[in-house]
């Protein structure tokens, strides 16, 4: 490192723990948080744009941490529908219903956009009472990372009928997907602004800058295709995938963020780059209890006490949601996904890693295995400078878990005062 404080670079797909991942990073003295791109996911893009923005107002960091557009699909698709299983476990505005925002319009239910907004680093103002822009989707449509085919496609909200548009009919059949870097990326002014900036600051800090990835990998392999340079320089923390536990998506094989788009991770692997990967490994290791989220709601201040309601808020949807979902293993609280990510990305001493060439499965099949795992590449054993990722298998959970509570609850505090 060439300073003390580490500059951090985050893509997120803001939802509950994206939230709560960024919160902890404004909390964390050593952490200069340089940009923040907003990407699909958990929801669209804009809701992402919107949730981003709501969180630095919030937390008084709205003209000081600048925010970019990020992709609004996956690599292999041409549009995006947010999927049921995200919005169990985010809610339908990606916050637990804690955004102000109104509910989804019945109208534009199928929503993604296709325009990517306005200049790069600019702060466009979005009302807290209405919904962020969408239109129709288009083309190959994903469902929460599911072509429209699949038995496991299942809109958030429901979908309009396949229908023609001015630019393309809806497909989004498995025979559909293309597996070409950046195949959806068709011109220069396809890529999203963030792109570009991501490009930027590894180009100009290398390894003294962090990209920290908590959604889809889109965004990273998006900046690989477009600027191979980078890879040399790329270190990159992303929160995904799983190579000792079951996965979390229908198939209880695959991770969710990988199986949005397993084209773009598996070429991120590939690649080069300096890769810590954050899976269910080391996240499901780390629980938040309602008691230690709770500490967040008892601060008394006026304005502390906003923010600490709406942490808490935060906690208690997602503690509820992942209970009901495995009542077994979620019985001591809410798995901090990208909360841990973030927090390695400052200070990688709280993991151990296994470092191993690794490769995210693009198909499901004999002689595949299954879509969107993440598993050993046998390229790895034969051809020796194959490119490794370090994924980690231990976690220092309690010291995790003691840092996080403790700087989210000074952050409440510190929030306004000079």
């Amino acid at each position: 490192m060439t300073s003390e404080r580490q500059r951090i670079i985050a893509s997120v797909d803001t939802g509950v723990d994206d939230a709560l991942a960024l919160a902890y990073l404004l909390a964390s003295p050593a952490c200069e948080l340089a940009g923040v791109i907003a990407s699909y996911g958990n929801v669209d893009e804009p809701t992402a744009f919107a949730n981003t923005r709501h969180v630095l107002d919030l937390f008084g960091h709205a003209d000081d941490v600048p925010v970019f557009h990020g992709s609004t699909h996956p690599s292999w698709a041409d549009s995006f529908i947010p999927d049921a299983g995200c919005a169990k476990f985010h809610g339908t505005d990606g916050l637990g219903g804690l955004s102000g925002r109104t509910a989804v319009r019945t109208d534009t239910a199928a929503h993604v956009v296709t325009a990517h907004g306005p200049a790069r680093g600019s702060h466009p103002q979005t009302a807290q009472s209405a919904w962020p822009t969408h239109s129709q989707p288009y083309g190959i449509v994903s469902v929460g990372g599911y072509p429209l085919d699949d038995p496991h496609a299942n809109p958030a909200v429901p979908a309009a009928p396949p229908h023609e548009t001015g630019i393309g009919t809806v497909t989004g059949t498995t025979t559909d997907i293309a597996t070409e870097p950046a195949a959806r990326l068709s011109s220069e002014q396809d890529v999203p602004c963030g792109i570009d900036f991501l490009i930027e600051q590894v180009r100009a800090y290398g390894h003294d800058v962090t990209v920290l990835a908590t959604g889809p990998l889109t965004d990273v392999d998006a900046a690989l295709a477009k600027a191979p340079d980078i890879a040399s320089k790329l270190r990159l923390v992303m929160m995904g995938g799983t190579l000792t536990q079951p996965g979390n998506c229908w198939d209880a094989v695959a991770e969710t963020n990988v199986i949005q788009d397993p084209e773009a991770a598996d070429r991120v692997f590939h690649s080069g780059a300096d890769v810590t990967m954050i899976g269910l490994d080391v996240t499901h290791q780390c629980l938040l209890s309602r008691e230690a989220a709770a500490r967040w709601r008892a601060i008394g201040e006026t304005a502390a006490e906003v923010r600490g309601r709406f942490l808490d808020g935060l906690a208690e949807f997602s503690i509820a949601a992942n209970l009901e979902a495995d009542p077994a293993i979620f019985a001591g609280g809410m798995p901090l996904h990208d909360p841990l990510a973030a927090a390695v990305a400052l200070d990688p001493t709280l993991v151990g890693c296994f470092d191993i060439a690794l490769k995210a499965e693009t198909a499901t099949g004999d002689f595949h295995g299954v879509r969107g795992r993440t598993t050993g590449d046998p390229a790895g054993l034969v051809i020796p400078d194959a490119p490794r990722v370090h994924v980690a298998l231990q976690v220092d959970a309690q010291r995790f878990l003691e840092e996080f509570t403790d700087r989210l609850a000074s952050l409440c505090r510190s929030v306004g005062v000079s």
